[in-house]
C-alpha cells in the first residue's frame, strides 16, 4: 500500500468526526446553538441573507431560530438529537407529536421553509459503541410516517447525517469503497428507504480531523488546489482527501446498487483555534477553496454533479463539548458575535459581511491583580480550574491563539472568560481576592480577551452541561496542564516579590 493510499485508509478509519450575493446561486451552512451568549436569531437571519446563504441546518428544533427563519427565503434542515432516537423509535405517536410541534407548526404558523429533517447525528460512530444502532432506522421510519400523515411527505424529506466512518476501503483507493460489514445490511435498508421516499443521503467529511489525528498525514493533501502528490486510482488522479473520501462513498453506493442516490455534504469546514493546525491561515485557505468549488458548481471525479454542501459552521460556540478536541469550539467562519474572522470571497469579488446591531456587555475585563500575593498555590490553581470549567479556556492550549501568554496573563484570561460568561455579574471577578476589574483591554494579539454579547438574560450559577455534536478519537488538548505549569511559574514569581 503506497503512502498516500495508507493516509486515505487512516483518514477513513479515524473519522468518527432574501437576495443572494451576486454570482452565487446559494450557500448552505450549519447554525449551531451551543453558545453561552448566542446572537439574537433575527440578527443571525439577516447575516445569513446578507451573505448569500439560502440553506441552513439546525442541530435541534430551536423555537427562536425557527421563528426567525419564517418567511426569510431560507430553506431549513431541522435536526433531531441522538438522545431522542429511542423515544421516536418506540412508537409513531411520538414521531407525530414531534413533527406537529417542530415542523407543521412552523410551516403553517410562521412560514418557515422546512425542507428536511435530520434524524440523529452520526449515530454509527464507533465511540457510541452501537448505542443507537437499534433505534436509528425505526426513528427514521416513524418520522417519515409522521411527515406523510401531516401531509408533508413530498415537501419535507427525512435523512440521517452520517460520519465518513460508515464506509472504508481496504485498497486505499476510492474505487475500493464499501460499507462497514457490520453496518452493510442496515445501511442498505436505510438507503433503500430514503430512495423510496424521495430522500437523500447526508455525509459529513472533515479533512482537518485527518490531518489533526495523524502527525504524519501529508498536510497538502488536506487542502484543495495544492501541490500534493496525486493519489492515482485507475484513470482518476485525486489531489485532495475531500474528493477521495466522497468518491469512496460513491463507489460503495455503486457497488450496492444505489449509484444514483442523491448525496448531501452535511458538514465540512476548518477550525481556527484550539490546535496547532487550527488557525486563521489554514481555515481561510481551506474554506475559500471550498467556496470556490461551490460557486463554480464543481463536483467530484466520480460524480460531476455538485452536491449541496453545508459549511461547518456559522459561528464559534463556546459551550460545545471539547471531547473531540479544543478546536470544537472554533469552527465558525464568523466569530461568536458575527464578526469577520478572515475575508472570504463568495463570488464576483463579493466578500462576507459581519452581523449588524450586536449589543455587548460593558467594556470591562477581569484580570489577575498586579498586587495579588499567593501564599497558597492551590488557591490560585483551584480558582483558574474553576474559571476554565465554567468558561472557555480552549484558546490557551499549545499552538492556539493564546498559547504564548505569560503566567499572569494565563490567569487573567481564565478569570475573564468566567467573568464574561457570568454576564460580568457582581462577585464573578473575585477569585479569593486574586482578580480585579479593569477598563484597559488586556488583549495581546493574536490573543483576544473577549467581551460577551449582551443577551439581557440573568445567568444562574453555572452553565448547563454542554451538548456533544459528534465525537472522535481525538482527546482534549492539554489546556489545563499548560495552565497549571503557568500557575506554578506565576506562584514562584509572586513569591519572589513578597
Amino acid at each position: 500500500m503506497g503512502q498516500i493510499h495508507w493516509f486515505l485508509f487512516i483518514f477513513l478509519c479515524l473519522l468518527g468526526h432574501g437576495e443572494l450575493a451576486e454570482g452565487v446561486s446559494g450557500l448552505a451552512c450549519n447554525w449551531g446553538l451551543q453558545s453561552t451568549h448566542p446572537l439574537p436569531p433575527d440578527i443571525v437571519v439577516r447575516l445569513l441573507k446578507g451573505n448569500g446563504f439560502n440553506k441552513v441546518k439546525l442541530f435541534e428544533a430551536d423555537p427562536g431560530a425557527l421563528k426567525a427563519l419564517g418567511k426569510s427565503g431560507i430553506q431549513v434542515m431541522v435536526g433531531i438529537p441522538n438522545d431522542m432516537l429511542a423515544s421516536l423509535a418506540s412508537g409513531v405517536g411520538n414521531a407525530k407529536a414531534w413533527v406537529q410541534q417542530n415542523v407543521s407548526n412552523y410551516i403553517s404558523n410562521h412560514g418557515t421553509d422546512i425542507r428536511s429533517v435530520a434524524v440523529g447525528n452520526e449515530p454509527f460512530l464507533r465511540d457510541y459503541k452501537d448505542r443507537f444502532v437499534s433505534t436509528i432506522f425505526p426513528a427514521l421510519q416513524n418520522i417519515q410516517a409522521a411527515l406523510i400523515k401531516a401531509g408533508l411527505g413530498k415537501q419535507v424529506k427525512a435523512t440521517i447525517p452520517l460520519n465518513a466512518d460508515v464506509y472504508q476501503t481496504d485498497s486505499g483507493l476510492p474505487s475500493g469503497g464499501y460499507f462497514r460489514p457490520e453496518l452493510q445490511n442496515l445501511m442498505m435498508n436505510i438507503i433503500k428507504f430514503l430512495q423510496n421516499n424521495g430522500g437523500f443521503l447526508t455525509i459529513n467529511i472533515y479533512p482537518f480531523l485527518s490531518m489533526q489525528a495523524d502527525p504524519s498525514f501529508p498536510k497538502e493533501y488536506a487542502f484543495f488546489n495544492n501541490t500534493a502528490k496525486p493519489l492515482v486510482d485507475g484513470s482518476i488522479a485525486y489531489t485532495n482527501v475531500y474528493d477521495a473520501n466522497f468518491d469512496t462513498l460513491i463507489s460503495a453506493l455503486e457497488k450496492s446498487g444505489f449509484g444514483h442516490m442523491p448525496v448531501v455534504i452535511g458538514e465540512v469546514g476548518w477550525p481556527t483555534d484550539g490546535d496547532p493546525s487550527a488557525n486563521i491561515d489554514n481555515a481561510k485557505r481551506f474554506n475559500q477553496a471550498l467556496l470556490d468549488r461551490i460557486v463554480q458548481g464543481q463536483g467530484s471525479p466520480r460524480r460531476r454533479t455538485p452536491p449541496d454542501v453545508y459549511i461547518f459552521s456559522l459561528f464559534d460556540e463556546d459551550h460545545k463539548s471539547t471531547l473531540p478536541g479544543n478546536f470544537e469550539r472554533h469552527w465558525g467562519i464568523f466569530k461568536y458575535d458575527g464578526g469577520i474572522k478572515y475575508p472570504l470571497d463568495t463570488g464576483n469579488g463579493r466578500t462576507m459581511v459581519p452581523a449588524k446591531g450586536v449589543k455587548y456587555l460593558a467594556r470591562q475585563w477581569c484580570v489577575m491583580s498586579p498586587s495579588a500575593g499567593v501564599s497558597d498555590p492551590n488557591t490560585l490553581a483551584q480558582s483558574i480550574t474553576y474559571a476554565c470549567e465554567n468558561g472557555d479556556c480552549t484558546s490557551l492550549g499549545y499552538g492556539s491563539s493564546c498559547g504564548n501568554l505569560d503566567a499572569q496573563s494565563n490567569a487573567s484570561y481564565a478569570f475573564n472568560t468566567y467573568f464574561q460568561t457570568m454576564n460580568q455579574s457582581k462577585g464573578a471577578c473575585n477569585f479569593n481576592n486574586l482578580a480585579v476589574i479593569t477598563t484597559v483591554d488586556p488583549s495581546k494579539p493574536p490573543c483576544r480577551f473577549e467581551i460577551m454579547i449582551d443577551t439581557r438574560k440573568q445567568k444562574k450559577a453555572s452553565p448547563p452541561p454542554p451538548t456533544v455534536y459528534r465525537s472522535s478519537a481525538a482527546k482534549i488538548d492539554g489546556v489545563f496542564a499548560a495552565l497549571i505549569m503557568g500557575i506554578m511559574g506565576l506562584v514562584y514569581m509572586l513569591r519572589s516579590l513578597i
